[in-house]
């Protein structure tokens, strides 16, 4: 299985290295599924992992390297964005079908894969999730500022950057739990110590090597095909440019679900999600003003406000599904079949009130019972839950206290 998923990245380093002439279309065929390839090999490299670092920081770890072919892709086009301004519409367009697959089809498949394979309706999360929930709920309250004065400047990657920067520390603190393996890395797991991490070292690097070459060929043969096969290239590089990178990362994820641990498989891609949020996009205005060679904010237009206000909304209506720490069959379905209508209705004004809807969902699941309410509580920090049950309470009337003092 290794050596047939690495012939995916030989492919396409083949053709590059070698030079050939390539139309716009097979080249990013080619790219793409070097990206596709070697993202099952850093999600196989990342779970070797978890034999020596704890588990929630492996997990965490999963889920960045799991999304880094996500990250060479918008960052390549934040890059280009700071010399032609016309490609900041293309790294917000992939930033925001990346996180809205993520939650809409990556969380609700994990959990109809373990519906199918156990009929198990619904599946409690562990309480140690509560840390990517606190990480998930900081970052997409944040997230709702940046539609609101429609840029994402240098000050926004600090904000962002530093979640995750927190989310990785606290991530890193936990205790050590020997993990479940299976296929490619349960295999690699039987060398010796030192070969195995020889072996992962160089899964890593020769998945880096592909990406790497793979990144600008890939985003640029989307734009070039959407021209020669008149799609429009905002789409096809919102959808299809993350369906690419991020399809290994719903396979890893599924595949923890049909082992019977579909708790790590909804973690992983809860991490993800944090990890899309903080540093993918914290990321973005900084390759851009290092290719540009300024200190300006990346500027949005209306549609990409809208997108970004969409994904915001999305990601908020998903963080009160799961605040509870239980995730159903049926709330999987729902949150599959809200991302897959939104597709038919692209135009902005039609985004601004979709988000409104997830946004009326959300207030109405967060706000709807006591247990609800309860939940949404508990994944608050411990200092803010103090805060709230000690505020004081408002001083009685005058009259009132007059009464009750006679």
């Amino acid at each position: 299985m290794i050596i047939g998923v690495a012939l995916f990245p030989l492919q396409w380093l083949l053709l590059h290295f070698s030079g050939a002439p390539l139309a716009p279309q097979w080249e990013a065929l080619s790219s793409g599924l070097s990206i596709f390839g070697a993202a099952f090999l850093l999600s196989w490299a990342a779970e070797l992992a978890q034999l020596d670092i704890p588990q929630a920081l492996a997990l965490a770890f999963l889920a960045l390297i799991a999304v880094l072919p996500e990250y060479a892709v918008d960052i390549y086009f934040a890059w280009e964005a700071g010399k032609n301004p016309a490609y900041i519409a293309y790294a917000t367009a992939n930033m925001t079908g990346a996180n809205r697959l993520l939650i809409g089809v990556g969380w609700a498949t994990v959990m109809v894969a373990c519906w199918l394979k156990t009929g198990i309706r619904s599946v409690k999360l562990d309480k140690s999730r509560r840390l990517e929930v606190i990480s998930l709920t900081c970052s997409t309250i944040y997230s709702f500022i940046l539609p609101l004065k429609d840029t994402i400047s240098l000050f926004d990657a600090v904000v962002l950057v530093s979640m995750f920067i927190v989310y990785m520390r606290a991530a890193s603190k936990a205790h050590m739990v020997e993990p479940e393996l299976e296929g490619p890395p349960e295999t690699i797991a039987l060398f010796q110590v030192g070969v195995r991490r020889v072996i992962t070292l160089l899964m890593f690097a020769y998945a880096g090597l592909a990406i790497f070459t793979a990144a600008e060929p890939f985003a640029e043969g989307l734009i070039a095909s959407g021209k020669t096969l008149g799609i429009e290239e905002f789409i096809l590089v919102q959808w299809l440019a993350p369906l690419a990178s991020e399809s290994p990362e719903f396979i890893v994820a599924i595949l923890f679900a049909l082992r019977g641990n579909p708790q790590a498989g909804i973690g992983t891609l809860v991490s993800s999600t944090v990890n899309q949020w903080t540093l993918l996009v914290g990321m973005l205005p900084i390759a851009y003003c290092l290719s540009g060679g300024h200190f300006n904010p990346m500027v949005m237009d209306a549609r990409q406000q809208a997108e970004v206000l969409l994904t915001s909304a999305h990601s908020a209506f998903a963080l009160t599904v799961i605040a509870n720490f239980s995730f159903s069959i049926i709330e999987a379905l729902i949150l599959l079949g809200l991302f897959l209508v939104q597709l038919v209705f692209p135009s902005p004004e039609v985004r601004f009130a979709y988000a409104f809807v997830y946004l009326a969902l959300a207030a109405s699941l967060a706000f709807s019972t006591r247990a609800t309410r309860v939940s949404l509580l508990a994944a608050m920090p411990r200092r803010v839950r103090r805060s709230i049950r000690t505020r004081p309470a408002r001083p009685a009337r005058r009259g009132v206290q007059r009464r009750a003092t006679g």
